[in-house]
């Protein structure tokens, strides 16, 4: 299955298929909304994530994702944290366009 599929839950459910990450956490953030959904990939959990906002009634969203893995699921959580608020801090709104 190709990384993308895997990245976006596309390509089947439990059976040879990896499910959609579920978040693992949520922050807020100068107004933003954080969710980390780190998945496995190679036996470590790589950096993942969805920053939020709702502009004008509607609810936008921007994923990213990072080549960073860890052993520690926690870790990487944290990672997923730092980086958003890193995009939210150097991109604000911007970070929808």
């Amino acid at each position: 299955m190709s990384f993308f599929k895997k990245l976006f839950g596309l390509g089947g459910g439990a059976e040879g298929g990896q499910a959609p990450a579920k978040p693992a956490g949520r922050q807020e953030h100068n107004g933003f909304t954080i969710e980390a959904t780190p998945f496995v990939e190679g036996g470590q959990h790589q950096v993942c994530g969805v920053i939020s906002k709702e502009v004008d009634g509607v609810r936008r969203e921007h994923r990213f994702i990072r080549a960073d893995r860890f052993a520690s699921k926690d870790d990487a959580v944290d990672m997923t944290f730092r980086k958003a608020r890193q995009v939210i801090d150097e991109r604000g709104d911007r970070v929808f366009d």
